[in-house]
């Protein structure tokens, strides 16, 4: 019976080794040396990812205009991630995406017992990235104040909004109609990103690195499984059905935007683009499948 057992073990684990099923859980730990966002910037992906967008005239178009912004990471690869974007230092408004921001100073503000973690607060942190709920987003703006979501955004280790960087995330308004702005300095932005920026939060965030590894997982909990299933979320339900999808995204008017960090048995990386044009929804949506070719291309790459 014994005998029995160990054979079905190892025969298990064949499978799982065959297929590429085994996932580590994120985020990732105790990993040395953590490289920043800059230095994981890769030629060949940068080739790849250029090549591949500008083969379509209209995104081409985009971009030539600076309408368009686009940033990649592959994580397929421990120890050798990989980073790539196009205008990802173009800073645009970003909507509801920058939602991101406030999770990060809540998070931060916790751990440093300047908020409490009540039920109150995790039930609007849940609302506010899952359902992107403007009035729990204004509920911890207000929790917050924008003065300490701007120090936890220019804060030395995280640098999420750097104006030698082309700016980044910036939350200066209340998800609602009144209450007084408190704009970027660069654009006068109330809600902007680059696509740089958000590729960093998520990279340091699957890294463990955004507060702490106990806080980057209870963030990456409170991402996962969105509410909300359109933009990129709409075509991996369709071609990524067992990813599992850690996601913020945001649309206004003619602004769209979306993010998200894709775990699966067969793929593992992040995207994020920024789109001003009436049609940016559907553009996202079509964004997946080609960026997952540009990946598996350097993957695939002889010089791996």
């Amino acid at each position: 019976m014994k005998k029995l057992i160990k054979y079905r073990i190892f025969f298990l684990l064949a499978i799982v080794s065959y297929f590429g099923v085994s996932q580590e859980s994120l985020p990732l730990k105790d990993i040395e040396d953590i490289d920043t966002i800059s230095e994981i910037q890769d030629k060949e992906l940068q080739l790849l990812l250029e090549s591949e967008i500008n083969a379509n005239p209209v995104w081409k178009g985009l971009i030539a205009k600076n309408l368009m912004s686009i940033g990649i990471v592959d994580l397929s690869t421990e120890g050798h991630y990989k980073y790539a974007g196009i205008n990802d230092n173009h800073m645009m408004y970003a909507a509801s995406l920058p939602k991101i921001a406030i999770l990060l100073a809540a998070m931060d503000a916790i751990e440093n017992g300047e908020l409490v973690y009540s039920k109150e607060v995790k039930k609007d942190l849940r609302l506010m990235i899952s359902k992107s709920n403007n009035q729990a987003s204004t509920r911890m703006i207000d929790r917050l104040g924008y003065e300490k979501i701007e120090s936890v955004l220019r804060s030395p280790q995280n640098r999420l909004y750097d104006e030698e960087e082309g700016g980044g995330l910036w939350v200066g308004k209340r998800y609602a109609a009144g209450g007084k702005r408190y704009p970027e300095p660069m654009k006068g932005l109330s809600h902007a990103a680059t696509a740089k920026q958000v590729c960093r939060f998520y990279y340091q965030l699957a890294m463990g690195n955004l507060v702490s590894t106990e806080r980057s997982k209870e963030m990456l909990d409170i991402m996962k499984d969105p509410a909300l299933h359109h933009k990129f979320v709409n075509t991996l339900d369709k071609i990524a059905p067992n990813a599992t999808i850690y996601r913020k995204s945001g649309s206004w008017k003619n602004w769209h935007a979306d993010s998200a960090l894709v775990w699966g048995p067969k793929r593992k990386y992040i995207i994020v683009a920024l789109i001003d044009n009436d049609f940016g929804e559907k553009i996202i949506r079509d964004l997946v499948v080609p960026v997952e070719k540009v990946l598996k291309k350097s993957r695939l790459s002889p010089k791996q």
